[in-house]
Formats: structure tokens, sequence, C-alpha cells
């Protein structure tokens, strides 16, 4: 008869006195089934070694029938060692594995990994360095593996070559950790040096490859591969795409043997993202068994390339197709859709979905709901969104937009407050945030505060200063009419000044009518290389035309128009009785629709002075 334990106590005392193994065994399989319940399961390391079969149909701690260790009390030891470190009792597997009287490879294995995955590295280091230690393969791999990720990686490597039988895991393993670190020569070193690779060790390569952007290189040893999987595949075609190489991608899309609903999407978003947006939807249209990915990446291919209408009547599509539903991504690029040609109304319907989902509380959506309303007009109701996303998750993404937001809308004050809350509660700032606040300033006309927060950004040396907080100083500058200031600033700039920052100093001497800081920037400007940007000749062009100089103005023209470049002209647009009315530069098709308009605001005039009078 075996004694029955009904507390942790009792099973603390049988451990360290009992000599005999079986009843430690069977003795710890009803307490330990009364502790956990059905949910106590061996962990997946077990089933690397025992019957794989029998221990998925394990709903208690039973002990598998099967076992590559050659004797079965061995096996059960080793099933409960497993067992009790994967629930976090490593001392009491430790304690077992003390009393057994006979060990096995697996033993040593079963505890080293536990030791690891607690993160008790010199506990598992000194079971591995002693001298009654079996150690196979598996156990040099867990060592490594668990040194990697203690990020210790000098050890790692130490082990690895100390190793006397490299299987393949290990040296996978090195190269995995070598590409996640962005060493990919290290990782292609190690992998010449393979004896024997798998399927693994060449997708992990050329994965890696392929993050770096050496597509080339990862194609030359896709080329080497004798087998491939569709993996290989997918990881080749989205590479190519995402370096603008989207026909060689669809060349390898059609030689696929086999593709997966991976494959298909890798191959539309490449399409989508390099604004071949024809050729990625008649893929779409092709595809069999489309999910959440497959519309979500047309969808955001349209919006990315500015067609919203047609990226809404998608998601409309997708919704009444009803057997796929929008996650996180879909509904950030639909909104960022409705954001583009200010859709207030289906931005509001789209909000009225996501508040019936779980997608209510993604810092995502929650970011991308707050930049709809601001781009639409409404700064309350993005704040509003703000204030609600307080009381379950705000990240630096949300306080980042509604800066902007604020800023946006010359809400500098507001935009400063928000700012400060944000550092009160423990966000740090990033390069993003004070490109929000620099152009709030700017807007509102916060000149002082704008160069003390620059100052503040300069001081900080865990942000650099890029080009965009540059243009702000700029922008406020010129907005202020302090225009000698923010050419003495991009002098001190020299090289590193963009041609953004000369434009804005040029349109703030356009506004101030400082024509003689204006022509040196302009001829600046001339000088420079305009990367195509017709807007910076119409710039110059009409600076000289206020300045007189027509002559130079048509000169600046000529050249625009021998460059092959047309200055879109600006627009703007109403939403009335459900249809949009586009008004651009010279356009004369809504003239009545501007007189009506023109009429009913001289009659609420009227109105409201009659009321006053009487």
């Amino acid at each position: 008869m075996y004694r029955q334990i009904s507390t942790p106590t009792q099973l603390h005392i049988l451990l360290r006195s009992s000599t005999n193994l079986w009843h430690v065994l069977n003795s710890m399989k009803s307490v330990y089934s009364d502790f956990y319940g059905a949910k106590f399961h061996c962990d997946p390391l077990l089933r690397l070694y025992h019957s794989k079969a029998e221990a998925q149909k394990l709903s208690k701690l039973l002990i598998p029938r099967r076992d590559y260790s050659l004797k079965q009390d061995v096996a059960r030891a080793n099933c409960t060692i497993t067992c009790l470190c994967e629930h976090g009792k490593i001392r009491q597997a430790r304690k077992l594995f003390e009393v057994m009287p006979e060990r096995d490879v697996i033993s040593w294995t079963a505890l080293i990994s536990g030791y690891m995955k607690s993160g008790l590295v010199g506990e598992a280091r000194e079971l591995f360095d002693r001298v009654d230690a079996e150690k196979n393969g598996v156990t040099w791999t867990a060592m490594i593996s668990g040194y990697l990720k203690m990020k210790r990686v000098a050890e790692a490597e130490k082990l690895f070559h100390e190793m006397p039988d490299k299987n393949v895991v290990a040296w996978n393993t090195m190269i995995e950790w070598y590409v996640q670190s962005g060493e990919i020569d290290q990782a292609l070193l190690l992998f010449e040096r393979m004896g024997e690779r798998n399927i693994l060790s060449w997708n992990t390569v050329i994965s890696g490859l392929v993050s770096c952007g050496r597509v080339e290189e990862a194609r030359g040893i896709f080329d080497q591969m004798s087998v491939r999987n569709v993996i290989s595949w997918n990881i080749l075609i989205s590479g190519l795409s995402r370096f603008g190489k989207v026909d060689e991608a669809r060349l390898l899309f059609d030689r696929m043997p086999e593709r997966s609903v991976v494959s298909w999407n890798a191959m539309i978003t490449g399409f989508m993202q390099n604004g071949e947006l024809e050729k990625g939807r008649r893929l779409f249209d092709e595809m069999p068994g489309k999910n959440v990915i497959s519309w979500t990446a047309v969808i955001s291919g349209y919006t990315q390339h500015g067609r919203s209408e047609e990226a809404l009547r998608m998601f409309y599509e997708m919704n009444r197709s009803l057997r796929v539903r929008p996650n996180e991504g879909t509904f950030a690029s639909v909104l960022g859709a409705c954001s583009d040609f200010a859709g207030l109304v289906e931005g509001l319907q789209l909000h009225q979905v996501i508040s019936k989902t779980i997608y209510q509380e993604s810092e995502f959506v929650i970011s991308s709901l707050m930049n709809m309303y601001a781009k639409c007009g409404v700064v309350a109701m993005a704040r509003k969104v703000f204030d609600s996303g307080l009381r379950r998750c705000r990240d630096l993404v949300c306080w980042n937009s509604m800066i902007s937001a604020y800023a946006h809308h010359g809400c500098g004050r507001d935009a400063i407050i928000v700012f400060e809350e944000m550092r009160r509660r423990g966000f740090k700032p990033n390069e993003v945030t004070y490109v929000g606040l620099l152009s709030a300033c700017s807007y509102a006309g916060l000149v002082q505060e704008g160069l003390d927060y620059f100052e503040m950004l300069t001081r900080n040396k865990s942000i650099k200063v890029r080009e965009e907080h540059y243009t702000c100083i700029i922008d406020l500058y010129g907005r202020a009419g302090r225009v000698k200031e923010a050419f003495e600033l991009m002098e001190k700039l020299a090289g590193r000044a963009s041609v953004n920052s000369w434009c804005t100093l040029l349109l703030g001497c356009k506004i101030h009518g400082n024509d003689e800081i204006g022509k040196q920037v302009a001829e600046k400007l001339m000088d420079e290389e305009t990367e195509g940007n017709a807007g910076t000749y119409a710039l110059v062009s009409s600076l000289h035309a206020a300045r007189g100089k027509t002559t130079k103005a048509g000169m600046v023209k000529l050249r625009m128009k021998q460059e092959g470049l047309k200055k879109q002209p600006g627009c703007s647009w109403i939403d009335v009785g459900n249809k949009f009315h586009v008004f651009a530069v010279g356009d004369r098709c809504n003239e009545f629709l501007i007189f009506n308009l023109h009429e009913k605001m001289k009659n609420i005039g009227d109105g409201d002075m009659l009321l006053d009078s009487e």
C-alpha cells in the first residue's frame, strides 16, 4: 500500500525522506491531480523523448505507457520531472531527481532545461558540469539556447565551440541568434561551416539576408537549395516585393509548385505596396480562400496611393461577404482612407463598428481614430477618444497623435499641456513627439516656447535631431518675421539643410517681404537638386513675380516646363446631399452651387442682424 498525501507539506517530507522511487511517483500522481486538476499536462519537451500520441491524451498527471528509456520507473520519473519544471516546481523536480536510484540522459536534460526556462542559469550549469552528468546533443543545445535567451552570447559561443558532436539543431540555434541580432555575416560563416543542413538552416539564412536588404545574395542561396518548401518561396517573394523587384517576385510566384494563403498574400501585398494596384486587384480576385490579411493588403494599398473611395468600397464589400471579419490593421487602413478625404460620416460609422469589437482597446486603432477626427476638423472628438483611452490603454503613439491633432489646428497651448502631462505620467518623448510639439508652437506663434522646447531636444542625447525639427524651427522664425535668424540657422547647418527647409525659409521671406534674403534663398534653391519638385519651382517663380522680376519668373517656369513638371492646382471639397463637390483653382463647374451658398450665407447674416436690431 502507498501512503496517501493530502498536503504539500506531506509531499515535501516524503521527497526528503523517501528512498523508494515508486512511493514518490504513485503518491504524486494523486496529489498533483488534486492540486492542478485536469489542466496538469506534460511539457512539449517530454514529447521529444516519450510517445507523442500518448502524451497528447493526458488529462491528468498520467504516466505514458511507452518511453524510449529502457526502464519504466525511470521513464515515469522523467515525465514527472518534466511536468514539475513546466509548472515552475523546480525545487520539487530537483528533489525527485536526487532521490532517483537510476537516471538516464533524459533525466539530466529535463532538469537542466527546467533550470534554463526558469532563468536559473547557474544551477543549470552546475548540474551540466557534474562529473556524473549524462549529456547528449539536446542537453548541449538546451544550455546554448538558454544562454542566448539570457543574452550571454560569449558563454553560448564558448559552449558551442566546446560541443563534441554538433547537431543541426545546435547550428540552427546559433545561426538564428546571429540573424535576429543583425549579425548576418557571422550567420553566413556558420552556415558555410555546417556539415549537415536542413531546410530550416537555409530558410533562416535567406530570411536574414532579406531583412538586411541583401536580396540578390538571398536569391543566390535560394537557387542553391536542392529541396525547398513553401516557406522558402514565401520568404524570397516577400523580400523581392519589399525592395521593388515585384516583377521578379511574380515570376517566382508563377513557378511555385504549391501555394499557401501566405504566398498569395505576399504577392498581393507586393503589388499594392509598389503601386501596381490593378495587378494586385486582379490577383486578389483570382485568389482562392481569401483571409483578412488578403483584404487588408488591398485596402491598405488603395489608401496609401490616394484611392480612398476604392478602399472604402473594398471594406464594405468585405463586410458583405460575411466570411471574413476585419482586424486592427483593416480598421486602421480604412480610418486612414476616411482621414484622406475628410469623410467624417464614414468615420463615425466606422467608429460605431469598432466600438462593438475587441479592437476598441487597441492603441493602434485608438491613434487612427484620433487622427481621423483631427483631419476631419473635429478636435473635440479626437480629445474624447484620447481621454477614453486613458482608462484602458494609452501608449506613446496616442500621445503623439493628440499633440499632432492640436498642432494641425493651431492649438499650441493645448499641445503644450498634453506634452507636459505626458512627461508627468512617465512617458518619454521621441522624435515624432517633438515634431508635433514644435509645429504646434510654430502655427500658434509661440516663438519662445518653441525655442525652449528645441533647446530641450538638443540637450536630450537619446534623441537625434532630425531634418524635420530644423524645418519646424525655420518655420517658427519665418512666421514670426524673424527671417534673419532663420537664415543664420540655415547657414550653420551648411550641407545638412534640406530643400524643404530652404523652401520654408523662402516662404517666410515672401510673406514678410524680405527681398534681400529671399533672393539668396531662391538662388540657393535653383543651385540645389530640386528632386523634380514642382512646388519648389512654383514658389521661386512666385517670389520673383512678387518682386516685379517677371523675366526671372518666366525663366523659372521655362525650366520647370523643360523638366516636364507641372504644379497640381490646389483643391478643396464639401459634402452636400451625400455628394462630394470638388473646387479647384480656376474651376468654374460649381459656380451655381457657390452662388447658392453665398446667398444662403447672406440671408443668414441678414437674419442675425435683424434679430440683433430688434
